[in-house]
């Protein structure tokens, strides 16, 4: 059923924005579940280097006219395992092997666009995403990789704060942390796959963060985190998308750039609270 707002909010009375909101809500959701784990874990690194890992696939899928979440998301498993592989055979630290892997795909990326006709506008809608341009069956496979995700950070919940505390606890207590570890990394992956619409390569990194960041400022548990990401991420689609229309920005940076906003906003005001709590208890 197609909505009819009015006044500041007339805007989304327009099909293709509602579709933005949706997607861009489904997508909020499931970064909100996994970015709180990679602000735990700090693999806020990895989360950056997955997003522009998938950058060959998108833009070989782009360039044959194929279906680009399928490219991207087999670049970015590629890139997954690739970075397993170096750390096993080539024995380089994590970090070095996501450096290697981060840089070999962007440029591999950027060379295959290049080829392209069409170069300006397949790399403006591959690193900066087009959320206007969602449609009913993205919106299906959204939904779809919003469940899943969020089916198995459920599942999976125990592991992962064993994880988190100790690798050697979770082994002790045969929670098999190498299968955590690498179930997590898919969630990573497939977060940032399923973002890529609404945000782009660039910016995903920013609505799997920054929610995260500011639902940290309030609570400590890792359930209620979870949720209050899940609300920042929505406001920030909601903010995004209303400044862009009003502003004439492009969509997919506002609601980056709006989540950033969101955490800066939070963490000020959890710092005046705090501030006027010490002054009171030192009256």
């Amino acid at each position: 059923m197609t909505l009819h707002p009015s006044g500041v909010l007339a805007p989304f009375a327009l099909d293709f924005l509602q579709r933005g909101m949706i997607g861009g809500a489904l997508v909020a959701v499931l970064c909100a579940v996994v970015g709180t784990w990679v602000v735990i874990r700090g693999m806020a690194f990895l989360g950056e280097a997955l997003a522009h890992g998938m950058l060959p696939g998108v833009a070989l899928a782009t360039v044959l006219s194929l279906p680009v979440l399928v490219g991207g998301a087999l670049s970015a498993i590629a890139m997954s395992l690739g970075i397993g592989a170096l750390q096993r055979r080539a024995r380089l630290s994590y970090d070095t092997s996501i450096g290697l892997l981060f840089v070999s795909m962007l440029a591999l990326g950027v060379i295959i666009i290049s080829h392209s006709g069409s170069f300006a506008t397949d790399a403006t809608a591959i690193l900066f995403g087009d959320i206007l341009a969602i449609s009913d069956t993205d919106l299906v496979l959204l939904a779809a990789a919003a469940i899943v995700g969020l089916t198995t950070a459920a599942v999976l919940h125990r592991s992962f704060v064993a994880l988190s505390l100790d690798a050697r606890i979770a082994s002790v207590l045969g929670l098999r942390p190498q299968i955590a570890q690498a179930a997590l990394v898919g969630l990573v992956t497939l977060a940032v796959v399923a973002s890529y619409q609404a945000v782009g390569s660039m910016l995903v990194v920013g609505l799997l963060l920054a929610p995260a960041v500011a639902a940290g400022h309030w609570t400590t548990r890792i359930p209620t985190r979870m949720a209050l990401a899940a609300l920042f991420g929505v406001a920030a689609v909601f903010l995004g998308l209303l400044a862009s229309w009003y502003a004439a920005t492009a969509a997919g940076a506002s609601v980056a750039a709006s989540s950033i906003l969101l955490a800066c906003l939070s963490w000020a005001a959890r710092a005046a609270i705090r501030s006027v709590g010490s002054r009171v208890r030192h009256a």
